[in-house]
């Protein structure tokens, strides 16, 4: 995608964010160009000064980029369980990354890039996902896969299992 199209989501986000708020109205946007129609898994990561505030998301491709991008930009600062809702003070200092997601496809644990893919892990009812993102903070393999069980409510050492799926995909970040 190129920069002028990532910068127009980024501000759709902004914008978003700003109006609910109350401290800009929402844009009259527009999104003809067939990327922005496209269904996309889209995640919103908002942080403050390095530090996480909200990220909400959606894996697979559901709604359209634009739409995706704008609801999640929404979740990740008003409904994120772990945060409590953004405050107009907060916003100021607010950095917004959007993380566009290809399709999750099934894979093995032997598959799995470090640095490069994003993954999935499902067992029974319980599931949780990392962004490739994640791999700057668990650069080690098993720590990270491990982390993830311990994130959607399994076992520590659950993906060893082969009751566990796994799925990997990649993201365009900005």
């Amino acid at each position: 995608m190129d920069k002028a199209k990532q910068y127009k989501l980024k501000e759709l986000a902004h914008n978003t964010i700003a109006s609910e708020l109350g401290v800009e109205e929402l844009k009259d946007w527009k999104f003809d160009e067939p990327d922005f129609k496209e269904k996309r898994g889209v995640f919103v990561t908002l942080e403050i000064e390095g530090q996480l505030r909200g990220c909400i998301g959606n894996i697979e491709p559901v709604y359209p980029l634009w739409e995706a991008v704008q609801k999640n930009a929404l979740e990740a600062a008003f409904r994120d369980p772990r945060f409590s809702p953004l405050t107009e003070d907060e916003f100021e200092m607010l950095d917004i990354e959007i993380s566009v997601l290809t399709k999750p496809e099934p894979a093995s644990i032997d598959d799995i890039r470090p640095g490069i893919d994003g993954v999935v892990l499902k067992q029974g009812p319980f599931g949780s996902t990392y962004l490739p993102q994640v791999w700057e903070d668990i650069p080690d393999k098993e720590q990270f896969l491990s982390s993830l069980c311990l994130k959607g409510g399994m076992e520590e050492d659950a993906w060893k299992s082969s009751e566990v799926d796994v799925y990997t995909y990649q993201v365009e970040k900005f």
